[in-house]
């Protein structure tokens, strides 16, 4: 198993090699999927994939922080991030994959 960051064109890339649709084609479809999650995801609503995970918006309140070279106390202001929940079938394949690696 490498380090390797799958990208846009990745996506792409397989969808035209599994799917059998166009570059073209494969390219607009994994661009409508990544718009359409992430227009769910700017409306605060959750996006579950099934077998997969779901990316949720959580709001965090405004604390207290520390500069951590300096020591002082800094506010941080309150924000929305974005958390990924892997699913239960995910989690088992992804530790099935690393035993399996172990045992080779």
């Amino acid at each position: 198993m490498g380090n390797r960051t799958i990208t846009r064109a990745d996506l792409c890339e397989a969808v035209y090699q599994k799917v059998g649709l166009s570059r073209t084609e494969s390219s607009e479809l994994v661009e409508r999927v990544l718009s359409e999650i992430s227009e769910c995801l700017l409306t605060g609503e959750s996006v579950k994939l099934s077998s997969f995970g779901s990316f949720v918006v959580r709001s965090k309140g405004e604390r207290i922080g520390r500069n951590p070279k300096t020591g002082e106390e800094v506010p941080i202001s309150p924000r929305r991030v974005m958390v990924f929940k892997p699913s239960n079938v995910l989690k088992q394949r992804i530790n099935e994959a690393l035993t399996g690696a172990e045992n080779a």
